[in-house]
């Protein structure tokens, strides 16, 4: 299955169908979710058929009128169908491209023998693709709903997930790598202040899941670990530094970022990355505990209301899924989004208290109310991404936290929204997602991590050590 740009089928005149042998030309049935999940997923198979049950037109006709992603995504298939209804009658199959990829409505017989029952809408849905099936036709069901799949393995009927998106989770860039060194090239390194690439040439470098990496492949803003090959306790850190062939030395912040210090290597990568005001996109990911929170705020913090680099921060978290509503919690606006935002509160009340270091002043009131000012005079904001879309956001430090419940077309429509002078900070756990459609290769924070990888106003950690307490990492490493 190959995937291709997007086209505006009503610039494109029909073209003869091709003649394609039955081995090579199939047929792909189109979930629902699929369509919500990708709106241009019907243009991505490329010289195929694409097959949209009629079901899946009635329940794209319910989600049009949402409010929210789902809502948007919908109206979006519904505009491309009318299109291609402008072409041609799209319960014959309408050819959109060149290479004669087709897109066809099917209705589905209820006379058709079929294992389940057609009353229940999915499995009206699974008949279209079981109907071609049993017609001999190489048939293919796209799905985001591991139950449907299931059902269609039951049936004898291919099925996959929607792959155009995905990335391979096992093979996630880190953001850094490991290198045994002589002692010389690391004394070099912080002498010189820099360190031509070539230098370490004929050296193995490894990724942290093992697979060696040539020197030569190394992109922009990644962080090598140089370990002294002789003396274990003589090591460096340095980042490449774009377009130069050069690593330069990472030693990060001599003095705390507001109240907070790097405590190992990973998080010394965070801080270099997210004090730098080169680097405008930073995405980190990492288990529960390992600092990624903390980390965005305190540094966003110390650019706003210290360095004063930055208008505002703002600080935003998706209400599981993107753009649903929160009417249904009690109380006024505030009091609704203080629930889905009580983790932000509780970081920026850390930093602001006497533990946090931002404290200390003579004349400091208590975290709650030094917050509260903060709000109030519009220096942080904190909301949730539902009133994100739309808007342009310039010189802001901005921070997307619960990043991984994001869906690729979401973390595009959020990064798109950024203006000049601004900051974006998307952090997450890719083990620990929420939304039923997404995994770990499927989400949204995968996939930025991979597009924008190497380049140069872009940068990327993974954390992996727990630095919360003692009992959060016992916790994360025994249960």
């Amino acid at each position: 299955m190959k995937s291709t740009a997007h086209q505006d089928p009503s610039r494109t005149q029909p073209q003869p169908r091709k003649t394609q042998s039955q081995s090579t030309h199939k047929h792909f049935v189109l979930d629902t979710n699929v369509l919500l999940h990708n709106p241009s997923s019907i243009f991505k198979f490329e010289e195929h058929e694409v097959v949209i049950p009629l079901q899946v037109i009635e329940e794209l006709d319910a989600f049009k009128k949402n409010n929210d992603e789902t809502g948007r995504n919908a109206r979006s298939v519904i505009r491309s169908l009318d299109k291609l209804r402008s072409i041609g009658r799209l319960f014959e199959g309408v050819v959109w491209n060149e290479q004669g990829g087709t897109v066809r409505i099917e209705r589905c017989d209820r006379n058709t023998p079929f294992a389940l029952d057609l009353d229940i809408s999915d499995n009206r849905i699974l008949g279209v693709a079981h109907q071609l099936h049993a017609a001999g036709k190489r048939t293919i069901f796209i799905s985001k709903d591991i139950n449907a799949r299931v059902k269609c393995d039951a049936l004898g009927i291919a099925s996959e997930d929607f792959e155009a998106d995905r990335v391979d989770a096992d093979w996630l860039y880190s953001g850094y790598a490991v290198v045994q060194a002589p002692g010389s090239i690391i004394d070099e390194l912080y002498d010189e202040r820099q360190l031509p690439l070539e230098r370490l040439d004929g050296l193995a470098v490894k990724t942290p899941d093992g697979h060696e990496q040539m020197v030569a492949n190394l992109v922009p803003n990644q962080f090598l670990v140089l370990h002294d090959a002789v003396d274990e306790g003589h090591s460096g850190l340095a980042r490449v530094l774009a377009d130069t062939g050069h690593l330069i030395p990472v030693t990060g912040p001599r003095k705390p970022v507001y109240g907070v210090m790097a405590r190992n290597v990973q998080q010394t990568m965070v801080l270099d990355l997210l004090l730098d005001d080169e680097i405008k996109l930073l995405s980190l990911i990492g288990p529960a505990g390992t600092g990624k929170t903390l980390l965005a705020i305190a540094a966003g913090m110390q650019k706003v209301f210290r360095e004063e680099r930055f208008d505002k921060l703002l600080v935003a978290r998706p209400i599981m899924p993107l753009g649903r509503d929160i009417g249904y919690l009690p109380g006024d606006k505030d009091e609704k989004l203080s629930l889905w935002m009580q983790p932000v509160f509780d970081n920026v009340a850390y930093l602001l208290s006497t533990r946090g270091g931002g404290g200390t002043d003579a004349d400091s009131k208590s975290a709650e109310t030094r917050m509260d000012q903060l709000v109030a005079g519009g220096k942080l904001v904190m909301e949730p991404l539902t009133y994100i879309r739309g808007r342009s956001i310039p010189h802001q430090f901005m921070i997307v936290d619960e990043a991984q419940n994001l869906s690729p077309h979401e973390v595009k429509t959020i990064v798109s929204r950024v203006g000049d002078g601004t900051k974006i900070v998307l952090a997450g756990d890719i083990g620990q997602i929420d939304n039923p459609y997404l995994d770990a290769a499927s989400n949204g924070l995968s996939h930025l991590i991979e597009r924008m990888k190497g380049q140069r106003i872009a940068g990327h950690v993974t954390l992996s050590k727990t630095e919360r307490s003692e009992l959060a990492s016992l916790a994360a490493e025994i249960l």
